[in-house]
């Protein structure tokens, strides 16, 4: 008979699910998580780690996939729990000297609060005694078992853990304390009490007191937690791939709970909102490390634990130094200390706000600890772009009302709002909003996204809303004790008697912490201002910001290979895209030079019966059309300028055909009709299209209309020639014809430009070196993008247009319609208009760049559309090999940045 296979191991199933803390290295984060991996690395440097194993990525996919863990994976974690039993000398949950484990997930990518914990597993009715004699401490005991209930009951059973935190509420009242270390044993225990009956009342079951199976329970409650909605949302905000799975730690616990000479903390070797030197962290006297990240007691300066423990402190500043040097960056540490012994509990690379970054990049520089090309890894545009933000207007009149600790930085304006849906109902109808919390919780994520800052009124730099606003870039204030937040009635009260109600305008400064009553107008950014020209980086009171973006700026400047153009209609955006580093214009949209009072010489002109009714319309835009083109060849000399012909759908310079006919028809009631709006209709009617994005535009419209595109050629070079000659300039024109789907539509365009500009240049006697190309944003001149290279010079992808026609949707329509759906289900990662879609569209500009150079090896390649000022889209036009990308003026910065590190990204890869 052939063999049974069991249905839970599969043929690529991995032969070991979980390893040592001896055994790994910070190099195996696929594998062991980043917490796992790097409590591996700390053991191995020889840091006071407590022991532990951790049960591997791999366990969670086959869990996920399967619903059902690994069948080897249970006697792997025997095998690793009875030799840390024999490490520990104690055995899990035994009655007379229980060890007692925390089980803790740890992805690849930090996700703070998205997923779950649970510390004390092994503490039951019958090792409580146990804990207590051990410890010599019976109300540790109590507090660490209703700490176990309590987070075991809402993360593994599924409680309501508000049930928890009203039972907790009411034995404080009951006592006349305001925190829970005031509570004593006797206390503590009836409180273990409630909680069980609650976890009975609300499950059907008893607690369970097998320390074995909790553990088994909360490890498969980690790996599930992997999939909640929270820690959904969160990899889709900030991009994280959703099969990698979690892995779980399993660690032997320390208790920083045992008194006032024990304790925990959160730890940064510098400071995470503006990347300066010093002691920075939260530390709490008799508390577990879960209280401190709550924030729901307001913790001390790390700098005073020196005063409170000198000698843990001392061995906690040389274990920073020790971990920065290694890690060569800004670390962020979890520790404990029980009774007076330093434990590490974990150690990342730490979240930073986009100014840290910058400051820190170029710090670790001058320290030797990085070189220039791995400083300009460690920002991104995101971080750039986050920068270039306004700020409050310090010179204005305001009212503070309270201050707090400066979390993450930025100038945030809203209406209160004190809980999670309405800031995200309330940001969905379009109006700005600032989330106020006493502290938030995971939970709390989809009104974080929607609100424009984040304020609480407990926690600090470490607690869950700072560490997930920075890694968000939003605006957050913590810790403002003197604000009392009332989430039940929706209000807040400020020292003095000043209530904000739901709905009043707050203002609050993650920079300086500080909170004020209504909006604050603000300035625009240094960073904008040295990007402007109106800040020199190298003068002596230059901002220590601007410093360091200015050093990493000029070094991707210098190493990348992408040019970076400008999307600019008028000569005053072209001036100001010149200020922040343009090189050129990469589309210049015609048709906004013929709206205002232009629009009815274009609407004559559509609408003329008469060759000479045309002549005219075109002889009257000619003059105008050429003045706008000598301005933009003024303010670009010396750089290209790509003109785009007209291009838009016809409709928008017609009048609206309903407006009209109502108007018509009231006039024919009152028989008092005018003739011109009747042959107005007539020919609107007569041009009218269902759907006019794919109707008679660009290169159609300029087929159709004799003289059209021809007028605007000569516009173009009529404009070059008088900035050559009478100027002495350098006017350096490229004329795209739009909307090109065949080759043959470019041919019969291109020879009639190119006689009106022989026409120009013999008449003014110049040689203008005019170009000829195309937009490729039709799927059809993709595909055919070898032929259509035959007649042109250049190609500059329209992606916003070709993104519409590979989708076959409209941009308009749709992103109020499904998009929302479609980014919540998980369909788009990320929205094809903001983010290239590599498989589908980008497939179509990979295979058109390399069709198009396939028969013309110098054809010039680039992108206009907004893709090309967004930071992941960038790497991929850079690994295209496009030569150019062009962007709105204000993402320039941005554009150049990640052209930058895209070549730098590509020089390491070739280097290893």
């Amino acid at each position: 008979m052939p063999e049974t296979q069991d249905p839970h191991v599969t043929p690529s199933e991995p032969s070991k699910f979980v390893y040592d803390f001896t055994e790994g290295n910070k190099d195996l984060k696929d594998l062991l998580g980043g917490k796992g991996a790097n409590l591996a690395e700390m053991t191995n440097l020889g840091l006071p780690v407590p022991p532990g194993f951790t049960i591997t990525t791999e366990a969670c996919k086959v869990y996920l996939d399967s619903g059902q863990e690994p069948a080897a994976l249970r006697a792997e974690v025997t095998e690793h729990l009875e030799a840390l039993e024999a490490t520990m000398g104690k055995k899990l949950g035994q009655a007379d000297n229980p060890l007692l484990v925390s089980v803790r997930s740890g992805a690849k990518f930090s996700m703070p609060g998205m997923m779950d914990t649970v510390l004390n597993i092994g503490l039951s009715d019958a090792s409580v005694s146990g804990l207590a004699t051990q410890a010599g401490d019976e109300r540790f005991a109590w507090d660490s078992y209703r700490r176990l209930i309590q987070m075991f009951g809402k993360t593994v059973l599924g409680v309501d853990g508000e049930l928890f935190e009203e039972a907790l509420e009411e034995a404080k009242r009951a006592k006349g304390v305001r925190v829970d270390v005031d509570l004593d044993a006797a206390d503590l225990k009836a409180l273990v009490g409630q909680f069980k009956d609650i976890v009975a009342k609300e499950t059907g079951r008893d607690f369970p007191q097998e320390p074995r199976e909790q553990m088994d329970l909360a490890i498969r409650a980690v790996f599930d937690s992997w999939n909640t909605d929270r820690a959904k949302l969160y990899r889709r905000q900030e991009r994280i791939p959703g099969d990698l799975g979690t892995a779980v730690n399993v660690c032997s616990m320390v208790f920083g709970n045992l008194g006032p000479d024990s304790g925990t903390g959160v730890a940064f070797t510098r400071d995470p909102a503006s990347g300066q030197q010093g002691v920075y962290g939260d530390y709490l006297q008799n508390a577990q490390g879960e209280d401190v990240v709550a924030g729901i007691r307001n913790t001390v300066p790390l700098a005073d634990l020196e005063g409170i423990d000198k000698p843990s402190y001392d061995e906690l500043m040389h274990i920073m130094e020790t971990l920065e040097t290694h890690y060569k960056d800004l670390c962020d540490i979890e520790f404990t200390i029980e009774r007076g012994k330093l434990w590490m509990l974990q150690t990342r690379v730490g979240k930073r706000t986009a100014g840290a970054a910058f400051r820190i990049a170029t710090q670790l520089v001058d320290q030797g600890l990085i070189d220039e090309a791995e400083a300009l890894q460690r920002v991104n545009g995101a971080q750039l772009a986050q920068l270039m933000f306004p700020r409050f207007d310090e010179t204005a009149k305001t009212q503070m009302i309270g201050r707090a600790i400066a979390a993450s930085p930025g100038a945030a304006v809203g209406k209160a709002v004190f809980d999670s849906y309405t800031a995200v109902k309330w940001s969905r109808s379009g109006e700005k909003v600032i989330l106020i919390r006493r502290e938030t919780n995971p939970d709390d994520l989809n009104g974080m996204i929607a609100a424009e800052g984040i304020l609480t009124s407990r926690g600090g730099k470490t607690s869950h809303a700072a560490v997930v606003a920075r890694g968000m870039g939003k605006t957050c204030v913590c810790g403002a004790e003197e604000l009392e937040v009332d989430t039940k009635r929706r209000c807040l009260t400020a020292p003095g008697g000043i209530v904000v109600e739901e709905g009043d305008l707050i203002s609050i400064d993650g920079s300086s912490g500080k909170v004020y009553l209504g909006e604050v107008p603000v300035v625009p950014s240094p960073v904008v201002e040295y990007f402007e020209g109106r800040m020199h980086a190298g003068a002596d009171d230059a901002d220590e910001l601007v410093k360091a973006v200015h050093r990493i700026m000029a070094y991707a400047d210098r190493v990348r290979r992408l040019r970076v153009r400008a999307n600019a209609d008028n000569a005053e955006d072209a001036a100001r895209a010149r200020r922040f580093g343009a090189q050129g214009i990469g589309l210049c949209r015609t048709e906004h030079m013929f709206l205002g009072e232009r629009r009815e010489m274009v609407e004559r002109l559509i609408l003329a019966d008469t060759d000479a009714d045309r002549e005219a319309a075109l002889g009257g835009l000619l003059p105008l059309q050429k003045a706008d083109f000598v301005e933009l060849f003024e303010a670009m000399d010396g750089l290209p300028v790509t003109v785009r012909l007209l291009d838009p759908p016809l409709h928008e310079f017609l009048p609206d055909i309903t407006e009209l006919s109502v108007r018509v028809a009231l006039a024919e009631s009152r028989k008092d009709a005018n003739e011109n709006d009747l042959r107005l209709l007539q020919a609107v009617h007569k041009l009218h299209e269902q759907n006019p994005m794919l109707g008679l535009r660009g290169v159609r419209l300029g087929l159709v209309i004799p003289g059209l595109f021809a007028m605007q050629v000569r516009a173009i070079a009529e404009a070059a020639a008088e900035r050559k000659n009478a100027a002495k300039g350098d006017p350096r024109a490229e004329i795209m014809i739009p909307l090109v789907g065949t080759v043959q539509e470019l041919e019969i365009v291109r020879e009639e430009a190119e006689q009106v500009i022989a026409e120009v240049e013999a008449a003014r006697g110049v040689d203008l070196k005019l170009t000829l190309g195309t937009m490729i944003e039709l799927p059809r001149a993709a595909l055919t993008a070898g032929q259509i290279a035959e007649s042109a010079d250049f190609f500059s992808f329209g992606t916003n247009d070709l993104t519409q026609t590979v989708w076959g949707f409209s941009r308009d329509d749709v992103e109020a319609s499904f998009f929302t759906a479609y980014l919540e289900k998980g369909i788009f990662g990320v929205s094809p208009f903001e983010t290239i879609d590599k498989d589908g569209v980008g497939s179509l500009v990979r295979s058109a760049a390399e069709a198009g150079r396939a028969t013309r090896p110098d054809l010039k390649l680039g992108v206009c559309g907004e893709h090309g000022g967004d930071p992941e889209s960038v790497h991929f036009f850079h690994e295209v090999g496009l030569d150019y990308v062009s962007c709105s003026p204000f993402r320039i910065p941005v554009a150049r940045l990640e052209a930058g590190r895209a070549a730098a990204e590509s020089l390491g890869s070739d280097s290893r």
